[in-house]
């Protein structure tokens, strides 16, 4: 695991298609997040409201130094990650 890597939280729901591909991704990449469900977490659910314009949506990642994302794609994460090096 690259010590460099930095702390990934990825709020997310049960039923979200898009919030199990991104797990997927980095799981296969072998990057580690912390997954916390927005539907469970009520100031989870306030953090991912004001980073999106007062609307819960999810994928939101909070990448430590890098700042906040909806529903990056694939390609963006892999970008993010380079910078984060």
């Amino acid at each position: 695991m690259d010590t460099q890597m930095p702390k990934i939280t990825m709020y997310t729901t049960d039923w979200c298609p898009y919030c199990v591909s991104t797990k997927r991704f980095l799981n296969n990449k072998g990057i580690p997040f912390e997954e916390i469900n927005v539907e469970q977490d009520e100031e989870a659910a306030e953090f991912v409201m004001n980073a999106n314009g007062g609307n819960r949506t999810v994928p939101t990642l909070n990448i430590e130094g890098l700042g906040v994302y909806t529903n990056p794609s694939p390609k963006k994460l892999t970008e993010l990650l380079q910078l984060a090096k």
